[in-house]
């Protein structure tokens, strides 16, 4: 969607971030455990917030972290000249464990029905499984749909951030609550997106 046509401005403006990084000597995979840990804790606050908006904004900022570090893991591994096949198998990894983590923290929270929550954490899953699918089947890696990650991410950050400053329900939802909902449905239509796009160039 729009947030991941935005890969390459965001990467040069992280470059030279990228590149005091790696002078440090801090490697890839070092940055890849260190987002998933605040994918777990941004999870646990969502999870244990009650409906406290101070936790939920905390939780929206590690969820800044972890997606900040996401892209910087790739950059460092770039600049050190360590990119790898088990590089890319463990950053994969861990963003599905990442995405776990969060989705399944506000909706375990109570901001949505369990429900709601399964059929969303289904799409998110679905959603990547098929991007890393059509390159497996060397269609190279397909990041289309409405919704990939960057801006699954990035409305969880806003949505945090409005909940922080207003907590009221809108037709049954909190800000929230209608995040998850939309995530769940666009990455449905993300999920069939792809499946076309890999039918299509099997053919």
């Amino acid at each position: 969607m729009t947030f991941n046509a935005l890969r390459p401005v965001a990467s040069k403006i992280l470059e030279p971030m990228a590149v005091a990084i790696a002078k440090m000597g801090i490697s890839p995979n070092t940055i890849s455990m260190i987002s998933l840990l605040f994918a777990a804790l941004a999870g646990i606050l969502y999870y244990r917030s009650a409906f406290d908006p101070l936790l939920v904004l905390v939780a929206g900022l590690l969820v800044a972290l972890n997606s900040f570090l996401d892209a910087m893991d790739g950059l460092v591994a770039r600049y050190m000249n360590a990119s790898s096949a088990r590089g890319d198998f463990l950053d994969h990894v861990i963003d599905r464990y990442s995405d776990v983590f969060i989705i399944c923290g506000i909706f375990f929270g109570g901001y949505v029905e369990w429900q709601i929550g399964v059929i969303t954490i289904v799409g998110v899953l679905l959603t990547s499984y098929l991007g890393t699918q059509a390159q497996a089947l060397n269609l190279g890696r397909y990041y289309g749909g409405i919704i990939g990650r960057a801006d699954r991410l990035v409305l969880i950050m806003l949505s945090s951030v409005i909940y922080y400053f207003y907590q009221a329900e809108v037709f049954g939802f909190s800000s929230l609550g209608w995040m998850i909902l939309i995530i769940g449905v666009g990455s449905h239509i993300t999920a069939f997106q792809r499946i076309a796009h890999v039918w299509k160039q099997l053919e």
